[in-house]
């Protein structure tokens, strides 16, 4: 039988293009948590926070063997959890808003953002995602990452087959669009029948303030995280994903489509 999921979010404020102030405040951040948990979640580009220069995009994108992931593998396996986020990476000659999910026995797993958001520069700056969502066995449970505006797009995030039971969203979603950032993180959560994480981070930039937007609803679109300062904690429950799917066998009625 498979245990509790322990999950912690980690709202930093993201020091704008400074990867070794934000590595060291999420080594803080780690040092000072009063739990044990069994996956970190961090906002959407984490060490870099959204850099809209083209040069200074190429400075800062880092490749796979790069500081940030090392540093990120050596967390995850002094604290025994696994660290998810996104942050600019470089492969080959093009630039990717990349998730993570790094194990504390050293797997890690990757997804680009495929909807990249026009409304902003990053549509021209970043490459999109051209694989489908990953399904990441972790701990007994079935995990899967999208980043961001993904959200925006249930098709692109439907639980095809129940094949996660939760979903990681690391974000920088403003406040201005708050309502809808919290709203959609419950009708995803509800219509997959799956824990639904979502990473912001806190502070502000010149797209606005993010403060209070790090959420964690069940599988029936409650709301189960308990926020502590910049962290938020919550515990997926094996029996609340079972129970409702036995009761309410939503996927007996789906659709069938593939996008890749």
């Amino acid at each position: 039988m498979r245990q509790e999921l322990k999950i912690a979010i980690i709202s930093t404020d993201i020091v704008p293009e400074n990867p070794e102030a934000n590595l060291s405040a999420l080594e803080s951040a780690l040092a000072g948590m009063d739990r044990k948990v069994d996956v970190v979640v961090l906002p959407e580009l984490f060490s870099t926070g959204f850099v809209s220069d083209p040069q200074r995009i190429e400075a800062l994108a880092e490749p796979l063997s790069g500081n940030t992931l090392k540093r990120l593998h050596s967390l995850a396996s002094k604290y025994s959890c696994a660290i998810s986020g996104s942050f600019l990476c470089k492969i080959a000659n093009m630039v990717v808003n990349r998730a993570f999910f790094v194990e504390p026995g050293g797997d890690e797993t990757f997804y680009d953002k495929r909807h990249l958001f026009s409304l902003s520069p990053e549509k021209n700056l970043l490459k999109s995602g051209v694989q489908a969502c990953p399904i990441i066995r972790f701990r007994g449970w079935n995990l899967s990452m999208i980043v961001c505006y993904d959200l925006r797009f249930p098709a692109w995030c439907r639980n095809v087959g129940n094949a996660y039971d939760v979903l990681l969203v690391p974000a920088n979603w403003p406040q201005v669009r708050g309502y809808a950032w919290k709203h959609l993180l419950i009708a995803r959560a509800i219509e997959n029948q799956a824990y639904v994480v979502g990473a912001n981070r806190s502070g502000n930039d010149n797209y606005g303030c993010y403060d209070g937007l790090s959420f964690v609803f069940g599988p029936t679109g409650e709301n189960v995280g308990e926020n502590i300062g910049n962290i938020t904690y919550a515990t997926a429950i094996p029996k609340s994903v079972e129970d409702i799917r036995r009761r309410l066998p939503v996927i007996n009625d789906a659709d069938s489509y593939t996008f890749i």
